[in-house]
């Protein structure tokens, strides 16, 4: 009796309407310049099996055989059999651009997600302000940390376009070059395991320049551009950006954009993209 009751709780699928807001986002398809829906709550759920759908912030358990996750709802997290992760269900991911990053990235118009939609991607963001290659905010680790056990999640599918932006939280908590480069090293590793044959690219740390007193943010900014060049993936250098293009007075604060920054840094950023073929096939 309590071998048939346990069986029946293991093999039934549970469904997730939605993430944590949290976590990773639900693709937007915002018009150039614009930012997507945002995501509500949902309580946790029993843990499936890999192949199964499961809820946000279940565990991971059993080993069961795969199921087709087709039929399964936008927003709802599944187990992927091939590496135990729960990943997000979500739609169009032919035309989806995976975006990991800091607060420079979160907002849902911000400069990164308006690059990627001013070139016809919806948008998929992981991350948190806050986070780092190295960085952490308190509740959600750094970008490796957070992948391995599940602060947020990445999308299940193949997306075109992998982009990683950040290094400005590393720069203001000290992190050595060092452990900067080993975790960035570590991310670009997993995700060209996780996605063969899509476009992997990173954006640097924004910031005012070696001269111009950018300090350890222009630091960490060429540091990542090494980085990516041993790795042989594209890399946007905006170590500068804020005094290259004069762009001082669009801050919102020392570190972050306006309205009109991100509007303007997002149209800079795509066409940057555009320029290293990034853009969709």
């Amino acid at each position: 009796m309590l071998e048939a009751s346990a069986r029946a709780v293991l093999i039934a699928p549970v469904i997730a309407a939605t993430l944590l807001l949290g976590a990773c986002g639900l693709p937007s398809q915002p018009a150039a310049g614009t930012g997507g829906p945002s995501v509500t709550g949902a309580a946790a759920a029993p843990a499936a099996a890999p192949g199964e759908a499961v809820a946000a912030g279940s565990p991971a358990t059993g080993d069961f055989t795969a199921v087709d996750p087709s039929g399964l709802p936008a927003g709802a997290l599944f187990r992927n059999p091939a590496n135990g992760r729960d990943e997000v269900i979500i739609d169009n991911i032919g035309r989806t651009a995976l975006l990991i990053g800091d607060s420079q990235s979160e907002p849902e118009a911000s400069w990164p997600r308006r690059a990627l939609a001013g070139l016809g991607y919806d948008v998929f963001f992981c991350g948190k302000g806050g986070t780092g290659f190295v960085a952490s905010n308190g509740t959600t680790g750094n970008y490796v940390d957070a992948l391995q056990r599940g602060d947020w999640h990445l999308p299940y599918g193949f997306p075109p376009l992998v982009v990683i932006e950040g290094g400005g939280n590393d720069a203001k908590q000290g992190a050595s070059d060092e452990q900067i480069a080993a975790n960035a090293e570590s991310l670009i590793t997993t995700l060209k395991q996780r996605y063969p044959g899509a476009k992997l690219a990173m954006v640097g740390t924004l910031g005012k320049g070696a001269g111009n007193g950018g300090g350890r943010r222009a630091e960490v900014d060429a540091l990542l551009g090494t980085v990516a060049a041993e790795h042989g993936i594209s890399f946007v250098s905006v170590g500068d950006w804020l005094t290259r293009y004069g762009l001082e007075n669009q801050l919102a604060d020392a570190v972050h954009m306006n309205d009109d920054g991100h509007r303007t840094l997002g149209a800079l950023l795509g066409g940057r993209l555009s320029a290293l073929g990034l853009g969709p096939r």
